[in-house]
């Protein structure tokens, strides 16, 4: 019985599954639970975590990092879900991820005490909070969580929030609304009024005096008085989260989650040690009742970088309030990949087994580096091949240093430039999409991967590539140009014509000799036309 690869998967290769997790997407949460997974490195990340969240020791920072794709937000998000357990259609997100661990008592055991634990998340992306933010001003990340704080508290943002919360502790907030109503020009709601306050200004005043029983004359500049005078302070805002606390409940925990934060804070120094001083004071007045979780694209060491023998110390305290770690490694993402999008069906299963059989003693052959190039794990039993099938070990460990190497390089456009704009998972998928019409038994290109990172990528190396693909009359040579793109800057990885071939490989029973003369002479092609150039016997995509 002959199988294309879109028959083979459990479920269907085009289902929808959003690539890229949004911090403050609330639409698809419950799909987004039920499509997690959990490896085992996930597990023990978040059992470590919950332990300390349930057994507080002075500890409130965590820090998820990873590379490119790796799913930081996807983790950041489950647990801001997680911890506050809300009701989803008649779902609770604690069910859902304990269903996932079955056999693991322990994180069991911690996720029904975490969850027996009130709280409130705070899920945001600092980037998108901080937008219109500049991040060279000293109090650039305090003004983030200011004002995330002050919007959980339904309040506006700046002075505006500050006249609101100081009306709301003298218990005659809903009086000003009221009376603001009744003498704005259109008798529009506060709510409504608050943005476009500079229009409002009188019927601010009038409402302000009659609500705090003072002569109007005192208050005619109140918006101007507040405006001028407002500034924030990480003391006051650490009063301010505790304030929150102490009103719903004696055990109620308020909790940060704070999507890529270690690439705004990662090249200003005042920032990194403004994030530890925030946290130092939450700890400081709410005893761990308020926490920070964040992700960042390396661990807190690398993002911090080589510091001076006087900054030393300050980085150090950061490191301190940030020691619960929670790495997530290619293994993991591979993982997640296999589980998520190749869990194969019954009737795929004995095909793939004859497969293995018949093929696996060419493996090392046929997968295997050489040259002083950088090795790669191969199938390693037949449980692996049928899980990673149709891909190859190496193309997840070779596809994340390749992105890691054109993000360091200023590759990305835009917002995308230092994290690319999709995750592996999204990557994989479209190129699972792509030939998902070939027989059971064909597979993937390295040059497939390109496709998935293409539109975040800066125009003139997309044209580059562009111009390859519309005057050079020879497929094969841009497959390889596509490759040698990837590959550039990721220097362990020899791209030889023998290491070029692995890469090219789509199917298992495969003539060498004459492929190698094919790759030789796609080569030459494109070292004639001088899109590359050959060094020896290693060849190198030209910028």
């Amino acid at each position: 019985m002959d199988l294309n690869l879109k028959q083979i998967f459990d479920k269907p290769i085009d289902r929808p599954i959003d690539p890229v997790i949004k911090a403050d997407d609330e639409e698809s949460i419950l799909n987004e639970l039920e499509e997690y997974v959990i490896t085992n490195e996930i597990e023990t990340n978040i059992n470590d975590f919950l332990h300390e969240y349930n057994n507080y020791s002075n500890k409130n920072g965590v820090w998820i990092s990873g590379f490119f794709g790796s799913g930081k937000s996807h983790l950041l998000k489950i647990l801001s879900l997680l911890l506050e357990n809300n009701e989803i259609d008649n779902n609770y997100p604690s069910e859902i991820i304990t269903s996932k661990i079955p056999n693991n008592i322990f994180l069991k055991s911690e996720i029904k005490k975490a969850t027996n634990i009130p709280s409130k998340s705070i899920l945001f992306n600092i980037d998108q909070k901080a937008a219109i933010i500049s991040k060279q001003e000293i109090d650039a990340l305090l003004n983030v969580f200011q004002s995330v704080l002050d919007q959980m508290c339904g309040y506006s943002e700046g002075y505006i929030a500050r006249l609101e919360r100081d009306l709301d502790k003298k218990g005659v907030f809903q009086d000003f609304k009221e009376e603001f109503q009744k003498y704005s020009i259109n008798q529009i709601t506060w709510e409504e009024g608050r943005d476009i306050i500079t229009l409002e200004l009188e019927a601010v005043s009038k409402a302000f005096a009659i609500a705090t029983n003072q002569n109007e004359a005192l208050c005619e500049n109140i918006v101007d008085t507040y405006m001028k005078n407002y500034k924030v302070s990480i003391d006051d805002f650490a009063k301010q989260v505790k304030e929150f606390i102490d009103q719903q409940g004696q055990d109620f925990r308020l909790n940060f989650f704070v999507d890529e934060v270690g690439q705004f804070i990662a090249d200003n120094a005042k920032l990194m040690v403004n994030l530890q001083t925030i946290a130092e004071s939450l700890n400081t007045y709410c005893k761990g009742r308020a926490w920070i979780i964040v992700t960042a694209q390396e661990s807190l060491d690398r993002v911090i970088g080589d510091v001076s023998s006087q900054q030393a110390n300050d980085f150090s305290k950061i490191m301190a309030r940030f020691d619960i770690r929670m790495p997530l490694t290619s293994q993991n993402v591979a993982e997640v990949i296999q589980k998520r999008l190749l869990n194969k069906n019954e009737t795929s299963l004995t095909l793939l087994k004859e497969i293995y059989t018949k093929e696996s003693n060419n493996f090392g052959t046929l997968f295997n580096f050489s040259e002083n190039s950088v090795n790669f794990r191969n199938f390693a039993d037949q449980e692996n091949f049928i899980n990673s099938y149709p891909f190859i070990p190496y193309q997840y460990e070779l596809f994340r240093e390749s992105i890691k190497g054109l993000s360091e390089h200023n590759k990305f456009e835009g917002k995308h430039r230092s994290v690319g704009e999709r995750s592996m998972l999204g990557v994989f998928r479209d190129v699972v999409l792509s030939i998902s019409n070939n027989q059971i038994g064909k597979l993937p290109t390295f040059d497939l991967m390109f496709k998935g990172i293409e539109s975040a990528l800066k125009s003139k190396i997309r044209t580059s590539i562009g111009v390859a693909e519309n005057n050079i009359n020879n497929d094969l040579a841009v497959k390889i140009l596509k490759i040698l793109f990837l590959v550039k800057y990721y220097r362990q990885f020899k791209p030889t014509v023998n290491n070029l071939r692995v890469l090219l490989i789509d199917k298992f029973n495969i003539d060498f000799i004459e492929f190698n003369k094919s790759i030789t002479n796609a080569l030459d092609i494109l070292e004639k036309q001088t899109y590359i150039r050959r060094n020896n016997k290693v060849y190198e995509f030209l910028t």
